[in-house]
């Protein structure tokens, strides 16, 4: 092979597992459901979802302790609730894209009140409002069943 036919073919080489690797990665991002009903903007309209785990009430989180994760700003009361969420957002994240949860259960997406949620096994729900959080709570281990089914598939709905 001649020493252009050796360097096209080493070009050609390169620019197949250059698109191979784009594709694969935008193929990865695909699978990922859009997260955070506030992408772009505040999650949890600034509540300090480390707070719920901690002080088991709803705190709006301050400007200066705040962080972007997934396509979302999360705000926190103490920089020790930032240090907390960093090390291990899933842990803290609501469930379901933070939509609500009763929502979810029942085959569609709304938006949240930081003051109505629940958490169950160690996870966050939140819910549209405090009555809808009283509908939640009647049968919220079947009701997390039918939204585990539905998430995230309710996204494209």
């Amino acid at each position: 092979m001649s020493q252009p036919a050796r360097h096209l073919a080493t070009h050609l080489l390169v620019m197949i597992a250059l698109v191979a690797t784009l594709t694969a990665a935008s193929l990865a991002a695909a699978d990922q459901p859009a997260i955070y009903s506030a992408s772009g903007k505040l999650a949890v309209k600034g509540a300090d979802v480390v707070a719920y785990f901690t002080e088991h009430r709803a705190v709006i989180g301050k400007a200066q302790h705040s962080t972007t994760w997934r396509g979302a700003t999360w705000r926190f009361s103490s920089a020790a609730n930032l240090t907390k969420f960093n090390a291990n957002p899933e842990k803290y994240a609501p469930q379901y894209g933070g939509y609500c949860a009763y929502a979810v259960s029942k085959g569609y997406t709304a938006k949240i009140e930081p003051e109505a949620w629940s958490i169950v096994d160690g996870k966050l729900y939140l819910n549209y409002s405090l009555g809808v959080r009283s509908l939640w709570e009647t049968n919220k281990r079947e009701r997390i069943r039918k939204a585990n089914m539905n998430w995230p598939e309710v996204l494209k709905r």
